[in-house]
């Protein structure tokens, strides 16, 4: 039947507009506006479908766009290099949306952002070398920003300005700051970060006790700077 769609011919004597036959008929004309009619309803079921893709993941993603900027920010240390993997992270994470199974939405998409990082870090020729070791005794949970108010931590936040601790934060070598955002930004748990990260929950503790270290010497640098400068004191 459809080969038979359409031949147009000369105009009939007489006649100046042009005549597509051989004509079709009845039942043929039926069976054609079947065919593009359930064509038209497969579009219209592949859109919808698709909408509702886009929907769930705007959805089930878009809540931790904070969390995935924040890494970024303090990995790359460039905000238009963050924007940019940012929004390449979430592009891969719309493209593999279908086949996500868990874990939970934040630690998937940080782990995507991650890689991401970590390409661009390959691209450049740029690699840091984590120095794991732990504190002497067991690393424990320390929550730097979540701990009672008499900690030093808590104590320290009220002292300092938030762009004296992204500073500091920022200083950190890579794999002791990704630890400490994850932890203390990102509420990420160990077994999470440890998910994140590839690495053991042991390597995540030893890496979170010494960003704590050095974060607390870095503080108390900067508390000295100002008394000794005041005094004309040498660092």
């Amino acid at each position: 039947m459809l080969d038979r769609l359409p031949t147009c011919l000369p105009p009939r004597a007489g006649n100046g507009s042009l005549s597509c036959l051989p004509r079709l008929t009845g039942d043929e004309t039926e069976g054609v506006t079947e065919f593009w009619t359930a064509g038209r309803g497969t579009m219209s079921g592949d859109a919808i479908a698709e909408q509702e893709r886009a929907r769930r993941f705007r959805d089930a993603a878009l809540p931790y766009l904070d969390d995935v900027h924040t890494l970024a920010r303090y990995l790359i240390r460039n905000s238009a290099d963050a924007d940019d993997a940012v929004q390449e992270c979430y592009l891969r994470a719309l493209r593999h949306f279908d086949s996500y199974r868990g874990p939970a939405m934040k630690p998937w998409l940080l782990t995507i952002l991650r890689n991401v990082c970590n390409a661009e870090f390959a691209r450049r020729g740029k690699h840091e070398t984590p120095t794991d070791f732990a504190e002497d005794g067991p690393a424990v949970e320390e929550p730097m920003w979540q701990e009672p108010q008499a900690s030093p931590e808590v104590a320290l936040l009220r002292e300092h300005d938030g762009a004296t601790i992204r500073r500091l934060i920022a200083d950190l070598p890579q794999p002791f700051r990704e630890a400490i955002v994850l932890r203390e930004v990102n509420d990420l748990s160990y077994d999470e970060i440890a998910a994140v990260a590839r690495i053991p929950v042991g390597t995540v503790m030893s890496r979170l006790a010494r960003a704590r270290s050095m974060l607390r010497a870095a503080w108390n640098a900067a508390d000295a700077s100002p008394l000794q400068a005041a005094q004309g004191t040498p660092p």
